[in-house]
C-alpha cells in the first residue's frame, strides 16, 4: 500500500459534502497526473481553485540547439555560470531532447507569482541554500542535498531564506513520470532492501497554510518547451 499523507481537515468520505463552519461548502479538487487511472490526491479549497479573473498569454523561451560537426566532450564549468533571475525563470538549460530538460538556477531574485509545470514533472536538486516551497500540498522545507520533486500540474513557488542569498539548483524537467524504479519496490510498492534510498528519507509537506484573502494572484503556467 502507498503511504498515505494527510494535511488540515478532511471529510470521512470522498465525494461528499464537506461544510466550512459557516455551512458552507468546501471545494474539492481531484488532482491526479495520469487522470483517473494514476496517481491522485483530494484537496479542498474555501474557493473554487478554477475562478479565473483573466487568461494572458504567457511567454515561452524556445530552447536554442547547438549542432557541432565534430562530436567531442565538453566541460560544463555550471558555477562560473551568471546568476541571475528567480528559481524559475532563471533557469539555464544545459541540455534536452525530446524526454527531458537539464538546467542549472542560480536565483537573486524572489518569486513574486506562482508556477505550474502542465506537461513535465520536474526535480530540483538543492546544490547550495535552504528555503520552504509552497505548493497547493502545503509547506515544504528543504535545505542543501535535497532532492525536491514536483508532479506535473502542481502550482508552487520557491522562498528562499533570507540567509541562503547564493542558492543554486540542478533542475530536471521530465515528459515522462518521476517515479521509483519498479525494481526497487515490491508488488505493494514498499521500497526494497537493495533500493539505494527508503521511506524513511523522505519528507513530505509539513504544514498546511490556508489563504482566505482575497486578490489578484498570478499563476504562471507552461505548455510545451
Amino acid at each position: 500500500m502507498p503511504a498515505y499523507h494527510r494535511l488540515g481537515q478532511i471529510p470521512p468520505k470522498r465525494h461528499t459534502q464537506f461544510r466550512k463552519p459557516d455551512g458552507t461548502l468546501y471545494s474539492e479538487e481531484l488532482f491526479g497526473t495520469e487522470g483517473f487511472s494514476g496517481n491522485y490526491a483530494n484537496i479542498y479549497y474555501n474557493y473554487p481553485p478554477t475562478r479565473v479573473k483573466k487568461v494572458e498569454p504567457y511567454k515561452r523561451v524556445a530552447y536554442e540547439e547547438w549542432n557541432e560537426e565534430v562530436q567531442r566532450h565538453h566541460h560544463l564549468k555550471t558555477a562560473d555560470l551568471p546568476r541571475g533571475g528567480d528559481a524559475v525563470l532563471g533557469r539555464q538549460v544545459l541540455m534536452f531532447n525530446n524526454d527531458v530538460a537539464l538546467a542549472v538556477a542560480q536565483p537573486t531574485i524572489a518569486m513574486d507569482y506562482y508556477f505550474r509545470n502542465a506537461e513535465c514533472d520536474e526535480v530540483y536538486f538543492v546544490h547550495d541554500g535552504q528555503g520552504v516551497l509552497e505548493t497547493n500540498f502545503g509547506l515544504l522545507p528543504y535545505h542543501e542535498g535535497d532532492y525536491i520533486v514536483i508532479p506535473r500540474g502542481t502550482t508552487f513557488r520557491f522562498k528562499i531564506g533570507n540567509d541562503s542569498p547564493d542558492s543554486r539548483f540542478l533542475v530536471i524537467e521530465a515528459h515522462g513520470t518521476i517515479e521509483p524504479p519498479h525494481r526497487y519496490l515490491n508488488k505493494n510498492g514498499q521500497m526494497l532492501e537493495h533500493s539505494p534510498y527508503c521511506e524513511r528519507d523522505i519528507r513530505r509537506p509539513e504544514e498546511l497554510e490556508t489563504h482566505t484573502e482575497r486578490g489578484d494572484f498570478e499563476v504562471r503556467v507552461k505548455v510545451g518547451n
